[in-house]
């Protein structure tokens, strides 16, 4: 039985009883417009419990990224500049981080680059854990799952599988909190058969 029945067939004995010993429900001291309000507020799920979400069944986790950054990176493509907006879409059930970031020429990359991925968030609410897709402009494709029991303030996804490379490739972001309004990413990777290693950082400051 759900708490909102259980609450409907409780106020339903009070206000019996009350009315048996002295009337009415307003000799009780209820009045029955009040009653008669309070149970279908419960009766229609709007309790103080059936309001509240359950811990960890959603993306609210992720509220923190929600809006504009600006940031630099530095790694194997070289040093650069990159921006990132989180936006929260279909009744926050998902949340889209869309980024871009420009490496201009320079001795560790010659040519420069600008990469581009599109990212989706979304909750799993079998594997109770948040999954991440990202769509690279390169053509890659990676699924990632959020790693359990990390500390407040830490973020970890490790991929599942990654779409358009050879097969054994795995790939590891990391984002830390570093205040309200920063935070750094970390993105790694690693070789068929061999530990992750850092390929690039980048250091987010909140622009709105």
């Amino acid at each position: 039985m759900n708490k909102p029945m259980l609450g409907v067939m409780v106020l339903g004995v009070v206000v019996g009883y009350a009315t048996q010993r002295y009337g009415s429900p307003r000799a009780a001291g209820i009045p029955p417009i009040a009653a008669l309000a309070f149970t279908v507020v419960l009766a229609s799920g709007g309790g103080i419990d059936a309001q509240a979400p359950a811990a960890g069944n959603d993306l609210s986790s992720l509220s923190f990224f929600l809006g504009r950054w600006e940031g630099t990176a530095e790694g194997q493509p070289g040093k650069g500049n990159a921006t990132r907006e989180y936006v929260s879409e279909l009744r926050s059930k998902i949340i889209y981080a869309k980024h871009r970031g420009v490496y201009p020429p320079q001795p560790a990359n010659p040519k420069g680059e600008v990469h581009e991925d599109l990212g989706i968030y979304s909750f799993d609410t079998a594997a109770k854990r948040v999954r991440f897709r990202q769509f690279h402009v390169e053509g890659f494709v990676i699924h990632y799952v959020q790693e359990p029991d990390t500390k407040p303030g830490t973020w970890i996804y490790t991929s599942e599988a990654i779409e358009n490379i050879p097969k054994g490739y795995r790939s590891r972001e990391t984002h830390l909190s570093l205040g309200p309004d920063e935070f750094e990413e970390v993105f790694e990777l690693a070789d068929p058969g061999k530990d992750f290693a850092v390929y690039s950082r980048t250091r987010f400051k909140r622009v709105r």
